[in-house]
């Protein structure tokens, strides 16, 4: 880190012809009023720049470099053509800060391409290109949707059988007032918060903790709304000796019989059982570069193909993204995200899913309980597409011994 940032004071020393030596050698000009006391003036008195305003931009730029969010700092393969472009902006905007030279047509004119690049590139996203951003680390995550878009939400504890699973949050919320039962699984944002959320695998637990809460809504009459975001429910040796599939299997059939409204969004990664498991609802919505499928693209490659590697093209091979989903009747509908994915811009899309939820919500809020159920059960059953050869006409034959 002090390396980059003598090397950003070699700049500074250059853009106004002196020496980096003579930087090094001066003692540092320092004015206790302007520049606060802290670990990023302690870096400046110990690598001097020559005066208030070169020293200025040293201690912008170590703050710059400590504070950059990851979302700027982490970078897919397809989009580092995007990230080339934006460095070169931003080395063109520190040149314009120091210098009295007009960098403005350039500057326009990078801005103009980047603009470009991305509508091409993300415009353009294969299946397994959705799946690397539905992945992104800095996508938001169950807990962040809640705090936007519903209030005075209160997390509940516990299936009364085991244990409390913390990678399943539950509780409940308003919206524009009325109440709401929330479920969602919920990833973590380190390496802390992975272990305690599992990795956003569930437990059995945290499947039981789901179902007490929905039927607990529905001695209510209280709407569900569920946040799907998980690889797959955890496949650990303590999570079968704890009936992880019977969990699920019982979450299924107990769910087609709650006469509460339910609806589902798919903010990530929609993995196998472990997804479906909180969302048999009454209406899926999807956000575009998330996905549902009934196993990860690795997991299908390592079976038909013997390699993960080949996970891109057995993501193409499954049909998960949001399109795709929609054209199979699947989902009910696509919620757009920012152009680049949720993570740039985390109040678009929770406004985006708040506005998709309430109005569905408004659709089934007259719907009976009896009525309810009967479009669930429909729903589910008219899923995927059959043939039926037509028996072609029996021709004469002959029985043994007979004619």
């Amino acid at each position: 880190m002090v390396k980059r940032c003598e090397n950003f004071l070699i700049i500074v020393a250059l853009n106004r012809g002196i020496s980096f030596n003579n930087v090094r050698r001066r003692n540092p000009f320092f004015i206790e009023k302007s520049v606060p006391s802290s670990s990023e003036t302690t870096m400046c008195r110990k690598h001097s720049c020559i005066d208030f305003l070169s020293q200025q931009i040293y201690c912008n730029y170590f703050r710059l470099l400590r504070l950059r969010p990851m979302a700027q700092t982490f970078v897919l393969d397809f989009e580092k053509p995007i990230k080339t472009l934006s460095n070169q902006l931003e080395v063109l905007n520190e040149r314009a800060s120091i210098s009295d030279v007009d960098f403005s047509e350039e500057i326009a004119s990078l801005k103009g391409k980047i603009e470009q690049a991305k509508k091409k590139i993300y415009s353009n996203l294969t299946e397994w290109q959705r799946v690397q951003l539905a992945r992104h680390p800095m996508r938001p995550y169950s807990l962040d949707y809640i705090g936007k878009i519903f209030t005075n939400f209160q997390e509940l504890h516990g299936d009364r059988l085991y244990a409390d699973d913390q990678s399943m949050v539950c509780g409940i919320g308003e919206l524009d007032t009325k109440p709401i039962m929330i479920i969602a699984q919920q990833k973590g944002r380190n390496t802390k918060e992975s272990i305690v959320r599992n990795f956003g695998m569930q437990h059995p637990e945290g499947y039981r903790k789901a179902l007490r809460l929905m039927k607990l809504a529905a001695r209510f009459s209280m709407p569900i709304v569920t946040f799907v975001d998980t690889p797959g429910a955890f496949p650990g040796i303590e999570s079968e000796e704890r009936h992880v599939a019977e969990a699920i299997a019982v979450n299924l059939r107990e769910m087609m019989l709650i006469k509460s409204p339910i609806i589902s969004v798919f903010i990530g990664e929609g993995g196998s059982g472990g997804a479906l498991g909180i969302a048999v609802a009454d209406r899926i919505l999807i956000l575009e570069n998330a996905y549902y499928s009934v196993i990860s693209p690795e997991g299908c490659a390592a079976i038909l193909w013997n390699d993960r590697a080949a996970a891109p093209e057995a993501a193409k091979a499954l049909r998960l993204s949001s399109q795709k989903l929609i054209e199979l009747g699947v989902v009910d509908e696509i919620i757009r995200e920012p152009l680049g994915g949720a993570h740039n811009d985390h109040d678009f899309t929770a406004d985006a899913i708040k506005c998709a939820v309430a109005r569905h919500l408004k659709n089934l809020s007259n719907v009976n309980g009896e009525t309810l159920l009967k479009l669930r059960y429909e729903r589910f059953r008219k899923f995927g597409i059959f043939e039926t050869k037509k028996e072609a006409e029996p021709e004469n034959f002959k029985f043994l011994g007979k004619t």
